[in-house]
């Protein structure tokens, strides 16, 4: 059984719990995809497929690449990952289709992506560093400050806090919930924050290690615990 999905992030939006309460939630088009190459344990060492997402435009393919999806039975796709599968299951072969419906309202789901690039920044945006002081003639503003000592070991230690590229790395958001799907649309709801931009491309995964929802306390133990606060 396929465990994941691609998609493209559309953009957040906000949804309303039954009681009222206004929660942030992210919009994402999960597929449709197509199973490109199927991996197997005899063939591979391991188990995955390679999925590709059917985007609307046609991709560009050299001949080997061409060749490639021309075994699976299935048109050339630019976006490609490889995902893992769940023991047990249905076998899956190379041309099958992934749909959103896989996924059910109120299953906990991972996202991977990539972050927001941010470009060149200094150590306060990239590090939260305080700086220094903003009047009365300082001329230390944002500057790092010391970044190692002279006599020993007169060199820039490994692992320095320094300005640099900032943001543009894989990120993984965990137990997200599903709020809603549209089968028709490829769409899919999650609540909270999915990393990277509007139309980057995610990875809808079934969550690792799914996260319980609170579950209400008891009228009997509130009250116990209130008596022994006081």
């Amino acid at each position: 059984m396929v465990t994941g999905i691609l998609g493209r992030k559309l953009g957040m939006t906000q949804i309303f719990l039954p009681d009222g309460t206004a929660v942030p939630a992210t919009v994402v088009k999960a597929g449709p995809c197509v199973v490109v190459q199927a991996k197997t344990a005899a063939t591979d060492g391991y188990e995955a497929v390679q999925l590709g997402l059917v985007d609307d435009h046609a991709a560009a393919a050299d001949k080997p690449t061409t060749g490639h999806f021309k075994k699976a039975g299935v048109p050339p796709t630019r976006i490609r990952r490889e995902v893992g599968l769940a023991p047990g299951g249905e076998p899956v072969k190379a041309g099958d289709a992934v749909l959103v419906n896989m996924f059910t309202v109120g299953e906990r789901v991972d996202v991977v992506a990539n972050g927001r690039g941010k470009g060149f920044q200094g150590v306060m945006k990239r590090h939260g560093f305080s700086g220094g002081a903003a009047t009365h003639g300082s001329m230390f503003h944002r500057a790092p400050g010391s970044i190692g000592a002279s006599s020993y070991p007169s060199r820039v230690i490994k692992g320095m806090r320094a300005a640099g590229r900032m943001g543009g790395k894989r990120i993984t958001t965990l137990n997200l919930k599903v709020v809603s799907i549209d089968a028709e649309q490829n769409i899919i709801v999650l609540r909270g924050a999915v990393p990277g931009a509007p139309n980057g491309v995610v990875l809808v995964r079934r969550a690792v290690a799914k996260k319980k929802d609170p579950q209400p306390q008891p009228e009997k133990a509130k009250k116990g615990k209130a008596g022994a606060k006081k």
